[in-house]
């Protein structure tokens, strides 16, 4: 490394040690090698060592202007003393090297010299050191700290050790926090690279702030790289801002940052969500003659905006054009394909399809079958879906959730729970473990068939199995108890679902508020009607027409009549239901008369309609 000082602080210049005689070399001991010239402005001195020690050799006394001179008695007189340190002293990630000092009085340990080393140096290294030990640590908030301290004392932070901190602040989302720490990077005279903008920016567009990233990219103080303008341009594209990303690319032009093929792709593809494939076809013409050549990814892009605008036979031909464009189609080209042509019923060809990925060579994935086996589950074809799930293996593909997931749901829906059981049993014994994706199928199923205990012995074994239920696993459980004249257990978990932090919506409330009023507790129900308005959350027509018909079978009718004030006055609208369970009401409690006026009326109104106002009418 290079260790400078100003030449006044020298003899005119450093000792040369090549000027040494061999065997003062060989005695030292050491593997270092120091050259030292000398100009009229600075002195340098070159040190190699093996990283144990590293020797400085400092001229004391002003005798002589050429450095040591050639006889060893010569050299004695000039050295006045060789430090050994036993640290080794590297060029930080500025760039920066140490720096020789002299000291006030130019004592080194009660000797006098010219020149000292400058403790500075040192400090700042061992300042950086524990910065990125922070950071390393996951302490982000102690290493900002750290970081203002460093800059306030004078030193300069590592670069590398501040983009880390920049990153650690963005995947927390505290984006405030890592643009004060580029700010603090900026004013301390260090230079951050471009891969400290890039992942600034990248923070930004995660947390959607894109117009503070587009502010970082104009105020960067060097050139922006194809990955900076990447991953502004995809934020752009997946918020459907496509001209704005347009004018992106057009200043990336003009700065003289030439497109990659990600740049293109990422074009292409927001291309044919909003403006068709088309004209993302031009966009493929332009990166062309460009001389920016299409990969795989591109061409997969395009062949699925072919296959969402409803044009399989088009995306087959261009499949099978693909090689004559010097790209091979591989497993997700040809899975695109094949959802288009489940989607389609268009089965004989997904065969084909399958036969042919094979005979290329090209293997299929668990995505294949997936696909596969959903699409005959949604037919109803079962056997031949298990038939598909159990060649997986041969293929060199393991079943996942995925691929048992639609075989379950299947079972479920034909009321097959012993099947559907047995298979989930299959699927664990064969170290596939299920989802909660898989669970509430299987919950749904039982809680329809009436089947709710078993629901819920099965929801309370969840969290032994490692998968925690979600909001919808509770609802479909309260749902079932509160149908089958459980409210109270569906009460008990509600209140556990609270316990576990998942907060009710309308769904989980109405379902309670339904069960509570068929059994007649509807006081019970109105009571938690107020809690639903309390936590904020809306009810619906189907909350009030609940609390409505318990009302008029406790033969409430006039509360319920009340309710439907209370229910326009929250511009909630009445459906038709409201007003058949008022007149049911009001028949029941004796004016059968009145209530067929009613009924008339509304069906004249249209209202009511004249189908449901004949099924009203006989049941009175």
């Amino acid at each position: 490394m290079d260790l400078a000082v100003p030449a006044k602080h020298t003899h005119d210049g450093f000792c040369s040690f090549h000027q040494f005689p061999r065997e003062s070399r060989r005695d030292s001991g050491s593997k270092w090698s120091v050259r030292a010239s000398s100009d009229s402005n600075l002195g340098r001195v070159k040190a190699f060592g093996d990283g144990r020690a590293r020797l400085i050799v400092l001229s004391v006394d002003g005798v002589g202007s050429r450095g040591f001179g050639v006889s060893e008695g010569c050299r004695k007189q000039r050295l006045d003393c060789v430090f050994a340190v036993s640290r080794v002293e590297m060029l930080d990630s500025n760039g920066r090297s140490s720096i020789l000092a002299k000291t006030p009085r130019g004592y080194i340990n009660g000797r006098s010299s010219s020149l000292v080393t400058s403790s500075s140096s040192l400090e700042e290294f061992e300042s950086n050191n524990h910065l990125r030990r922070l950071v390393r640590n996951g302490e982000l908030e102690e290493g900002f700290k750290f970081l203002e301290n460093m800059v306030y004392r004078g030193d300069i932070p590592d670069v590398i050790a501040c983009t880390s901190l920049i990153r650690g602040f963005c995947k927390l989302g505290k984006t405030r926090k890592a643009t004060r720490v580029m700010e603090i990077l900026e004013e301390s005279g260090a230079v951050p690279d471009v891969i400290t903008y890039n992942v600034l920016i990248s923070g930004y567009c995660k947390a959607g702030e894109i117009e503070n990233a587009l502010q970082v990219l104009e105020r960067m103080s060097i050139d922006p790289d194809v990955v900076t303008y990447n991953t502004i341009l995809r934020t752009l594209c997946d918020s459907g801002k496509l001209k704005q990303a347009m004018q992106v690319l057009d200043l990336q032009l003009q700065k003289g940052c030439y497109p990659d093929v990600i740049t293109y792709t990422i074009l292409i593809e927001a291309t044919c969500k909003e403006c068709g494939v088309g004209q993302a076809m031009k966009l493929l013409d332009e990166m062309r003659i460009k001389g920016c050549k299409p990969d795989v990814v591109t061409y997969n892009v395009l062949i699925n905006g072919i296959c969402k605008e409803g044009r399989l036979d088009e995306a087959i031909k261009f499949l099978n054009n693909m090689p004559s464009f010097n790209c091979q189609p591989n497993v997700i080209t040809h899975n695109i394909i094949l959802r288009s042509m489940c989607s389609t019923g268009r089965w004989m060809d997904a065969e084909r399809l399958l036969t042919d990925m094979l005979r290329k060579g090209c293997s299929p994935s668990v995505v294949t079958f997936n696909i596969l086996i959903n699409f005959l589950c949604r037919k109803g074809l079962l056997g031949r879906a298990i038939d598909v799930l159990e060649k997986m293996p041969n293929h060199g593909c393991t079943p996942n959730s995925l691929s048992y997931n639609p075989l379950l749901h299947g079972f479920c829906k034909e009321k097959k729970m012993k099947r559907a059981i047995e298979y989930l049993d299959i699927m664990v014994s064969r170290g596939c473990y299920p989802d909660i994706v898989t669970y509430n199928t299987l919950l749904t199923a039982l809680c329809k068939d009436g089947k709710v205990d078993i629901a819920v012995e099965i929801l309370n074994q969840l969290s032994t199995k490692g998968c925690s239920p979600v909001l919808i696993t509770y609802n479909t459980v309260i749902d079932g108890l509160s149908k089958v004249g459980k409210t109270n257990r569906a009460i008990e978990l509600l209140d556990e679902m609270r316990e576990k932090g998942l907060r009710p919506d309308i769904i989980t409330y109405s379902s309670l508020i339904g069960g509570l009023s068929r059994e007649g507790k509807v006081d019970k129900a109105i009571r938690f009607f107020h809690e639903l308005e309390t936590l904020g959350v809306k009810p619906n027509a189907i909350t009030y027409n609940s609390i409505m018909l318990g009302l008029c079978k406790t033969r409430q009718t006039d509360r319920a009549i009340d309710l439907l004030d209370y229910m326009v006055s929250r511009k909630c609208k009445p459906t038709e239901a409201t007003y058949t369970i008022l007149i049911e009401g009001i028949a029941h409690e004796g004016f059968a008369k009145e209530a067929l006026q009613l009924l008339n009326e509304l069906c004249t109104r249209g209202v009511v309609k004249r189908s449901s106002a004949e099924r009203v009418a006989v049941k009175m």
